[in-house]
């Protein structure tokens, strides 16, 4: 398996702060998705920056192809919420826990 990070940017930046009913229940189901994937063990990280300028999610797939899919069924990219940026990524350095 590699490693892959996409980069999300919301396509309203107000929406970080000051979700509407609808981006909330969306901001959740991503959550949930990528609360699955750590539990799979896919999911290397995942966050916002506290700015608020965009989020990170680090994670691995077998392919480009299949990173390319898992970026894309997240649900904040799929419902128009976030635009999304992929990446081949390696991890240098890891804390250890």
């Amino acid at each position: 398996m590699s490693a892959f990070i996409y980069v999300l940017r919301a396509i309203r930046p107000a929406m970080v702060g000051d979700p509407r009913p609808e981006e909330e229940s969306r901001l959740g189901e991503h959550f949930e998705y990528l609360s699955r994937a750590l539990d799979q063990g896919r999911l290397v990280l995942a966050g916002p920056c506290l700015d608020g300028e965009f989020g990170v999610v680090i994670f691995r797939a077998d392919t480009q192809e299949a990173a390319r899919q898992f970026m894309e069924d997240d649900p904040a990219v799929r419902h128009g919420l976030m635009t999304a940026e992929l990446h081949s990524f390696r991890v240098s350095l890891l804390e250890k826990a």
